[in-house]
């Protein structure tokens, strides 16, 4: 029995109580806020805002990207990808170089500034990561990354 039919053949009783549960994407969005909220707190002391802490991870990651390369990683669009380096750019955050061959195309690079808050940024967020993995066997992080990311293909799939 495939997870489409199943719930035209519940009893009226198990549908009820299906009703009665959070709706799948209510509880992703609580997690998403959960996971969110407790960064935001923990990064504001360093100066970071979320979105900045993914931006320096993924620069760490991958130096010389490009803004369009970033937002795709950041899961932004390019128009907020562009209010967020400039904002970094003023916190002296990050710099923006042409690019050797093509002086058209803008490369970003971590600052020393940058490096230096990434460094504070991952010594608060990591803790808080720490905790949620170790609410979950190795097993359960499997089967949750499995679940999430058939999710998310049953949306893109559309």
């Amino acid at each position: 029995m495939s997870g489409r039919h199943k719930s035209s053949r519940r009893s009226p009783a198990e549908r009820k109580s299906a009703n009665e549960e959070p709706r799948l994407g209510m509880l992703v969005k609580r997690a998403e806020q959960a996971m969110i909220r407790a960064k935001g707190t923990a990064l504001k002391v360093v100066g970071l805002t979320p979105a900045q802490y993914v931006a320096l991870v993924e620069l760490d990651r991958r130096p010389g990207v490009t803004a369009a390369t970033l937002a795709r990683a950041c899961l932004v669009t390019p128009q907020a990808m562009m209010i967020l380096l400039k904002t970094m750019e003023q916190q002296g955050l990050i710099s923006r170089s042409s690019h050797p061959r093509h002086p058209n195309v803008l490369e970003l690079h971590m600052t020393e500034v940058g490096r230096e808050a990434l460094q504070a940024a991952r010594e608060r967020v990591d803790p808080i990561e720490r905790r949620v993995f170790d609410a979950f066997s190795t097993r359960d992080l499997a089967v949750l990354r499995g679940l999430l990311s058939r999710f998310i293909d049953a949306f893109e799939k559309g």
